[in-house]
């Protein structure tokens, strides 16, 4: 396979991935949701719940995104150095959210700043947004795929602290936005937390938070106890699926961090919604490649 063929290859796999996770959920969520719709126990959560699930199978019947907002893409790449295609992969990227745009299709969500004009193909200067992370030594490239809604993670908030205001302080900031701001998502939501030295690491970090699996925890037994504790505070508000009351407001909460300057604590917070339209692909040099959030998908 030439190179061009290559590069073909790839963009037309991510294209058919993009459209696909905006049309079935990954296991974790579906498995999640179950799970929450089986310990409600008043009529209107199950309702809701039963609307949701009524939703997910009609969308795939349907071959349709399951929201109509499939959002801004956003791709968090950890690709290795030795990974054949490192030099085209941001521009195969984009060409790949276009051609999902108009097979999949997608809602036109990339609208140029200060011109105010709808670019049609959900590209536009800055998207799709794409993060690097590179693994040196390495030939293989994971892509996890994301659509940002403009209720899910767009409207998310990040702030510095002083010392003085500690980890009370980053449990009141996460608090205060989700008893503002969380219903501009749909609830139950999943809850990404970054704890760093500034507001753009921590925002940073908020997103990639949502990238993890649910039921997963952070490495470091307090911020996985804060994690926990998180959970329970969000859920005893009693929000519930889309808003509407319930027992159970979230799908988890997953806290990211990194060490901080002394004087400061970054904290930002980011939501995804019930229909978290995340997917993880791994390649290796040859193409051959492994999707981790969903089973029995053929690209």
């Amino acid at each position: 396979m030439t190179h061009e063929e290559q590069v073909k290859r790839m963009t037309d796999m991510i294209a058919k991935f993009v459209g696909f996770t905006g049309k079935k959920l990954p296991d974790d969520v579906i498995a999640k949701l179950t799970e929450l719709r089986e310990k409600e126990t008043e009529a209107m959560p199950k309702v809701i719940y039963d609307t949701m699930f009524r939703n997910q199978e009609l969308a795939v019947k349907l071959d349709r995104p399951s929201c109509q907002d499939t959002g801004v893409l956003q791709f968090w790449v950890k690709c290795g150095t030795k990974f054949p295609l490192i030099d085209d992969l941001e521009a195969l990227l984009k060409e790949a959210v276009v051609k999902a745009t108009f097979e999949t299709p997608l809602r036109h969500n990339s609208v140029e700043t200060f011109d105010e004009y709808n670019t049609g193909k959900n590209v536009g200067k800055g998207t799709p947004t794409v993060w690097w992370d590179i693994v040196p030594h390495s030939d293989k490239c994971e892509i996890y795929t994301y659509m940002a809604g403009g209720g899910c993670t767009l409207p998310g908030c990040a702030t510095v602290l002083m010392p003085g205001e500690g980890y009370e302080g980053v449990t009141k900031f996460v608090m205060d936005r989700m008893t503002s701001y969380g219903l501009n998502a749909c609830p139950p939501l999943l809850v990404g937390v970054g704890v760093a030295t500034s507001v753009e690491t921590a925002a940073l970090l908020s997103k990639k938070a949502l990238m993890r699996p649910i039921g997963s925890h952070n490495e470091n037994e307090r911020a996985a106890k804060m994690e926990k504790l998180l959970e329970d505070g969000i859920n005893a508000i009693g929000l519930g699926p889309q808003g509407m009351g319930g027992k159970y407001s979230v799908m988890g909460v997953n806290i990211e961090n990194t060490a901080r300057h002394p004087s400061a604590i970054g904290v930002a917070v980011n939501v995804g919604c019930w229909s978290h339209r995340r997917g993880h692909i791994i390649f290796d040099a040859d193409l051959n490649y492994e999707i981790t959030t969903h089973t029995g998908v053929e690209l």
